[in-house]
C-alpha cells in the first residue's frame, strides 16, 4: 500500500485528477470508477481544466460512479448521475453510451444491480477506481458491518447523510431511500485503487482505516490488503499517521 501526502488542498486536487488523466492517456479504452461528495469536486474540475487546455481522445473512455442514490429522481442535484456528469462527463464530452450508471427508480433493484456489474464485465473490468472514505470508513455505500465477500446490492444510507437528502428533496420518512453501490469484492478487483481524503476531518478515520486491524466494522480498512492500492491524502488528512511514514 503506498500512500502520497500533498501539501495542500490544491496540490491534492491537482494530484488526484492526474492519476485520472494518466489513467485515460494509457489506455484509451480505459474503464475508470468515480466517487462524489467533498473530497472529489476539486480533482474533477482540475481533470476538466486540463482537458479544456489540452484536448485528449476520450472518445473510449468509460466513466461511472461507485454508488449510485435510490428512489430518487436523478435530476436531483445530490444524485451521483447529475454531479458526475456537471462535474466531468459533460466537460469533457465522455459519450453517453459510455457513462455506466444504474437508475435511480426502478421496480427491481437487484436486477439493476446485475445489469450495473455486467456493463462493466462486459468492458473489461475497472481499471481504475478513485475510492472516497466516509466519516465512518463506509466505502461506496458500504456501511459498517458489510461483508466484506458483498456484491453490488442496495444498501442503507448513514442516518446523517439521509437526514440531509431528506432535507433537500423534501422526501417523508414513509419513502424508503438508500443507494445501489459496488460491493467491497467489487471494489477488491479494481485493478487499480486509490483511496483520496483531504481535510482535518477525516484524519482520524484515516487512522483508524490504514493502521487498524481489518474488518468489517472499518470497511475501507480492506484496501490494505489491495495488490495496487495508492492512498492519496491531503496533510490535514494525514495529520494523524504522519509520523508512521
Amino acid at each position: 500500500m503506498k500512500i502520497t501526502v500533498e501539501k495542500d488542498e490544491r496540490a491534492f486536487d491537482i494530484a488526484a485528477a492526474w492519476r485520472i488523466v494518466t489513467q485515460m492517456l494509457k489506455k484509451p479504452e480505459a474503464v475508470i470508477g468515480l466517487s462524489t461528495g467533498q473530497t472529489t469536486g476539486g480533482m474533477h474540475a482540475v481533470v476538466s481544466e486540463l482537458y479544456e487546455k489540452y484536448p485528449f481522445d476520450v472518445s473510449r473512455v468509460t466513466i461511472f460512479n461507485v454508488d449510485e442514490l435510490t428512489n430518487l429522481d436523478r435530476s436531483y442535484s445530490g444524485s451521483c448521475y447529475s454531479m458526475i456528469y456537471e462535474q466531468l462527463v459533460k466537460n469533457l464530452g465522455i459519450p453517453e453510451k459510455n457513462f455506466i450508471m444504474p437508475p435511480t427508480m426502478s421496480d427491481d433493484f437487484e436486477r439493476e444491480c446485475r445489469l450495473f456489474e455486467d456493463a462493466l464485465a462486459s468492458r473489461g473490468g475497472v481499471d481504475l477506481q478513485m475510492l472516497g472514505i466516509g466519516f465512518n470508513g463506509h466505502v461506496g455505500i458500504n456501511q459498517p458491518g458489510t461483508p466484506f465477500e458483498s456484491t453490488t446490492w442496495v444498501s442503507p444510507m448513514d442516518p446523517i447523510f439521509e437526514a440531509r437528502v431528506r432535507k433537500e428533496t423534501g422526501v417523508g420518512p414513509e419513502h424508503p431511500l438508500g443507494g445501489l453501490t459496488l460491493g467491497i469484492k467489487n471494489i477488491m478487483h479494481t485493478r487499480h485503487l486509490v483511496l483520496v481524503a483531504k481535510g482535518k476531518h477525516k484524519a482520524d478515520i484515516i487512522e483508524q482505516a490504514l493502521f487498524g486491524p481489518v474488518n468489517s466494522d472499518m470497511p475501507a480498512s480492506i484496501v490494505q490488503l489491495h495488490p495496487n492500492c495508492e492512498v492519496l491524502l491531503d496533510a490535514d488528512a494525514a495529520s494523524a499517521i504522519i509520523h508512521r511514514l
